[in-house]
C-alpha cells in the first residue's frame, strides 16, 4: 500500500513539474520567463509578456498536466482511489516547485483546475464559471483565482461527487489545495487590498498613469 502512494507521488510530481511557460519562452521566443513581468511561470504572466497565443498554449498544457496526473495514477493504481489525492497534490507541488527550473514555478491554478476536472467535474465547471465571472467584473486574474479556489470545497461538498464516503475525503483534499493556492497568492492579496494589483491587459505604466505609481511589476515589450 505504501508503494502505491510513492508511485502516485512520482507520477503526480513528474506531470506537474513540466515547465510549460519556461519551455515556450525559451524554445519559441528565446527569453527566460522568470526574468520578465511578474517573474513566475503562470499563464497570466505569459499573457502579459508574450501575448494571447502562447498564453492559450500554456494554459491548456498546464490544465492537461493536472488531468494527466490523475488519469495516469487512476489507470496504474485502480485498487487505491486515495492515491489520487497524493498524485493531485504532488502535481501542484511539481508545478510550483519544478526541479527542471531550480524549484521555481507558477501558482498552481491551471494545474489545480486540471486535477479537479478529473476528480470532480461538476464542481470544477462551476468553479471555472465563478472565476470567469469575477474576472469579467474585476479584470483581475488573481481575484478570480482566489474566489474560485475558495468556492471549490463547498461545491464538492454540495454535489457529493465520488459517492457517500469518498466525497468527504475529496472535500477535505480540495480545502487543502484551495488553502495552498490562496497562500501562493498572498502577495496578490496584499496588492488587491492596497489597490495596486494590475488588471488583465494593463501595464504598470498604465496603472501609474491612473494615479497609482507604487506598482512594481514591469512588462517586457508590447503584447502580441
Amino acid at each position: 500500500m505504501a508503494s502505491d502512494y510513492l508511485y502516485a507521488l512520482v507520477i503526480g510530481y513528474f506531470c506537474g513539474s513540466i515547465p510549460t511557460a519556461y519551455l515556450i519562452g525559451r524554445v519559441v521566443y528565446r527569453l527566460n520567463i522568470f526574468e520578465h513581468g511578474s517573474k513566475n511561470m503562470g499563464a497570466t504572466n505569459v499573457y502579459r509578456v508574450l501575448g494571447k497565443t502562447p498564453f492559450a498554449f500554456t494554459l491548456a498544457i498546464d490544465v492537461l498536466k493536472g488531468m494527466m496526473a490523475i488519469i495516469i495514477t487512476a489507470s496504474v493504481l485502480q485498487r487505491n482511489p486515495l492515491a489520487l489525492f497524493v498524485a493531485g497534490g504532488a502535481a501542484l507541488v511539481g508545478h510550483t516547485l519544478s526541479f527542471w527550473v531550480s524549484f521555481k514555478g507558477g501558482k498552481g491554478v491551471a494545474s489545480g483546475l486540471g486535477v479537479f476536472i478529473a476528480l470532480a467535474p461538476k464542481a470544477s465547471l462551476i468553479t471555472l464559471t465563478i472565476f470567469l465571472f469575477i474576472l469579467i467584473i474585476s479584470r483581475m486574474v488573481s481575484l478570480g483565482s482566489i474566489s474560485a479556489a475558495a468556492s471549490l470545497p463547498f461545491l464538492i461538498f454540495y454535489f457529493r461527487e465520488g459517492g457517500p464516503l469518498y466525497y468527504h475525503y475529496l472535500t477535505g483534499f480540495s480545502a487543502i489545495i484551495a488553502a495552498f493556492i490562496i497562500f501562493k497568492h498572498k502577495e496578490n492579496i496584499k496588492r488587491i487590498l492596497k489597490g495596486e494589483e494590475l488588471a488583465l491587459g494593463q501595464t504598470a505604466r498604465e496603472k501609474s498613469a491612473t494615479g497609482d505609481s507604487s506598482s512594481t511589476i514591469t512588462e517586457f515589450g508590447e503584447k502580441q
